[in-house]
């Protein structure tokens, strides 16, 4: 089994420059005949916040506009082939979901480089994505 290319390359966005970064290293790493896939993932709204009574978009509603707008963007760049998802929930594990469901041969994403309480606050997506993927993850540093 050879390193690269790459059948199924997954790489997740949050449109930071670091991680639009690697979707351009990541297309780098498919195969010709190979597939790209780009995942989304949003932070849940707690449905029983008060604050929050007015809102009428539910979780589904805020997964399938995300995807479409995903989808979208991407279109518009001339890059239609590139498979689209976006998902609720924690990144780490929804990342890591994905690209078992879809047997990824790799999943390329930035680090963001968080240190010291920020990093103990927030933690990191890709050092949860390293212990839950199924597959290689190669972290890009910034």
């Amino acid at each position: 089994m050879s390193w690269l290319p790459k059948d199924r390359v997954v790489v997740p966005v949050d449109y930071s420059d670091e991680s639009l970064a690697a979707v351009d290293v990541a297309r780098s790493l498919v195969k010709d005949d190979g597939h790209l896939y780009v995942i989304h993932v949003l932070a849940p709204v707690p449905s029983n916040n008060p604050e929050l009574f007015w809102e009428t978009e539910t979780q589904e509603d805020r997964r399938v506009n995300c995807e479409s707008a995903l989808r979208e963007r991407f279109a518009k760049n001339g890059e239609s082939e590139v498979h689209v998802r976006a998902s609720v929930g924690d990144p780490g594990s929804e990342i890591a979901e994905y690209a078992e469901e879809i047997r990824a041969d790799l999943i390329v994403l930035p680090s963001h480089g968080r240190t010291g309480l920020s990093r103990i606050l927030i933690g990191s997506v890709a050092e949860r994505v390293c212990r839950l993927a199924h597959c290689p993850v190669l972290v890009l540093r910034d």
